[in-house]
């Protein structure tokens, strides 16, 4: 048995691979089709695969763009076989609303196809769907059109599908006969292709039919069959089921030790397996069984347990039997009060079942016949026929002719008319729409250059802010160090110690004003570079000399990359931006570090880069570098101070070069500065 299994699930999953395999072989191949046809027809096979191994979500994407598609190519086929694959997924997610919509839309284009197979495959979901909701004459109606079509081109699997929704409907409605009737065709073609599954559906249908029927006989040799079809390992819960039905059809005959055997079998199998609705049946009819035999004890103890069970999952179909069982089990032991509380609950559950059960049309109703149905081929032959009347009759009619002339030369008349009349409308609209279009443009060039002066008096208030701080500072310190000297406070030998600290702040008023200058003329209207083509080497080897003593003062280690090379910029503005840079990667190195300064040809432009393994800057900090509204400044490795704005300063000037400056930085690793400048002037 284990070997068995082994196999079957190899199979299965070789199964499932090759049909992977083949999905994946559509799918490469519709991505190199054509926008024709040939890639709606492919795209379909692709959906029919996807809807084979339940991918509906992949599936319904590519029935959207077959759709589209067919629709653009007015490919009626493509259109009518993609909206029945989505009525189909529709169907699947129990989105009857959606799944009816395109059904119906999906019967009008094979009608226009004059597709019988196809209107008789729609007519059959259809019909599936109906007989779900409950809407029996309805589902009936639709199955019962397409099966004359199924047996006619011999569809099997349609078949079995049509003849399984007919005896579903005819069971809802109180049509045992014919429900019986259509399970026995059902079963009939399953067989025939070999539908294991299908099989043992029909057949549990058939067994279950003729119990209802009262013909037990019947219902016990199919019973039997089922328990012979099913495989124990793998239709656990379809054993549970039928073995205590198979019971009770046997106890219906009194053969007591047959129903015996498997009723205990039934109990001992379903407790095994967990299954409750399987127990409960089972002890009903064990409890019935002992009960007969004049075991009230031991039936007692069964019924409460299954009225326990069957409240407990809410079963009330097998509750119903149970109250009938305990009726019978209290008037045998005399306790009329307790049978009479049990009637009560019996005939109040009934009279809700009844209602619950009620069919959609009365169980008397005249049952439908194949052949009072209309056929697919007269809904087919009344569309064409319709379409070809209409046709006739328009073209044929000398009024339709004339009424056309008429009709014709009113128009032409209307539409000349309205040209001319329009013609001076459509100038005077154009000339008020330019106006407008000017009128915008100056609104928002005024708006612009509001939110530009703002932006700008904003900037001004910060820098007076820090020039009056900053300056202050700075030019106070030097000040009470003169005035030190002047009163002689301090001797000619401690001034000459405070010399250093008295050289720091007059730099860094040096530093503040130089930076302020330079940006206050970028923030000016008239600024204006004007570009040269320099070496931008011999500004690296310039404004390192500017830095030598700061660089020996500290120990860093300053390493010259840069190579000869032409930038076109405005020269001086450029040598601002190296400077500032080259600053402040001595302001942020430690003793030891290392600076770098290199050059190098990327994509035709000149990529400079000012490289230190300082300080470095945190993420956070990186976006306010270049935001003069920002106003971000740290103190260097040696407390060195700053105004914040040499970074602003340098984006601006970059930017006015059509440059652009950028920074990569890891805290307590390094910083790298890049700035991108073109190499030539742009060509007009």
């Amino acid at each position: 048995m284990k070997q068995l299994l082994t196999l079957a699930v190899c199979l299965a999953s070789l199964f499932v691979f090759s049909q992977n395999e083949k999905i994946d072989d559509l799918t490469v191949k519709l991505a190199y089709q054509n926008q024709d046809s040939t890639k709606v027809d492919m795209s379909l096979m692709l959906i029919e695969e996807l809807f084979a191994v339940k991918d509906y979500k992949k599936a319904l994407l590519y029935v959207n763009q077959t759709a589209k598609l067919s629709e653009k190519l007015n490919y009626t086929r493509g259109l009518a076989e993609s909206t029945y694959y989505r009525a189909l997924v529709y169907s699947q997610r129990n989105d009857y609303y959606n799944a009816i919509d395109n059904y119906n839309k999906s019967r009008k284009y094979y009608l226009q196809l004059s597709d019988t197979l196809g209107v008789a495959k729609v007519s059959n979901s259809i019909g599936l769907i109906e007989i779900k909701r409950g809407n029996y004459a309805i589902g009936l109606k639709n199955s019962l059109s397409a099966i004359d079509i199924f047996e006619k081109q011999g569809l099997k699997d349609e078949l079995s599908s049509a003849y399984n929704n007919l005896a579903e409907a005819y069971f809802k409605t109180n049509q045992i006969d014919k429900a019986i009737d259509f399970n026995h065709k059902a079963l009939e073609v399953r067989t025939e292709i070999n539908d294991k599954a299908g099989i043992i559906i029909s057949t549990k249908n058939i067994a279950n039919l003729y119990s209802l029927r009262k013909e037990h006989r019947k219902a016990i040799e199919y019973y039997e069959k089922v328990l012979k079809l099913i495989n124990p390992e793998t239709d656990q819960d379809i054993r549970g089921e039928i073995l205590p039905k198979l019971g009770s059809e046997y106890l219906e005959f009194r053969e007591y030790e047959k129903a015996s055997e498997y009723l205990v079998e039934g109990l001992r199998y379903n407790r095994k397996q967990g299954n409750q609705e399987g127990i409960l049946r089972a002890l009903n009819a064990i409890g019935n069984l002992n009960l007969q035999k004049r075991k009230v004890r031991l039936a007692e103890i069964q019924l409460n347990e299954a009225y326990s069970i069957a409240q407990k999952i809410d079963n009330k179909v097998e509750l119903l039997e149970n109250y009938k069982l305990h009726i019978a089990l209290d008037s045998t032991r005399g306790y009329f009060q307790n049978a009479f509380f049990w009637q009560n609950k019996y005939y109040d559950l009934k009279e809700t079942l009844s209602k619950v059960d009620q069919p959609v049309f009365p169980s008397d109703v005249e049952p439908l016949d194949l052949n009072t149905t209309n056929s697919i081929e007269d809904e087919l032959n009344n569309f064409e026929d319709q379409n070809e009347t209409t046709e006739k009759s328009w073209l044929n009619n000398p009024l339709f002719t004339y009424g056309t002339l008429v009709a014709l030369a009113v128009f032409l008349t209307l539409l000349l008319f309205s040209y001319l009349k329009n013609k001076k409308l459509r100038t005077t609209i154009i000339a008020q729409k330019e106006q407008l279009d000017h009128e915008q443009i100056r609104n928002e060039t005024i708006l612009e250059q509001t939110h530009h002066l703002e932006e700008v008096n904003q900037v001004k208030d910060k820098l007076f802010s820090i020039v009056s701080h900053d300056l202050k500072d700075s030019i106070s310190s030097i000040k009470a160090f003169l005035d030190l000297l002047k009163e002689d406070s301090i001797s000619k030998e401690e001034f000459k110690e405070l010399i250093p600290e008295l050289s720091e702040n007059a730099n860094n008023a040096s530093s503040l004003l130089f930076n302020l200058l330079n940006w206050s003329k970028s923030q000016m209207q008239n600024l204006e570079p004007k570009p040269e083509l320099f070496n931008i080497q011999e500004v690296f080897h310039t404004k390192m000399a500017l830095v030598e003593q700061k660089v020996e003062d500290k120990r860093i280690v300053l390493i010259d990359e840069s190579q000869r090379d032409f930038v076109y910029a405005d020269k001086s503005m450029v040598e601002i931006v190296i400077q500032n840079l080259i600053t402040n990667a001595v302001k942020f190195s430690r003793t030891g570090d290392v600076i770098t300064v290199s050059n190098q040809d990327v994509d035709g432009k000149v990529l400079i880069c000012v490289e230190d393994t300082g300080v470095g800057i945190s993420r956070e900090n990186i976006d306010k570098l270049f935001n003069a509204n920002k106003n971000f400044t740290t103190v260097g490795t040696k407390n060195e101070k700053g105004t914040g704005l040499g970074l602003t300063i340098a984006k601006d000037l970059v930017e006015l070069n059509d440059g652009r400056i950028w920074v990569e930085s890891i805290q307590n690793v390094g910083s790298k500065f890049f700035i991108e400048l073109p190499k030539a002037a742009p060509r007009t």
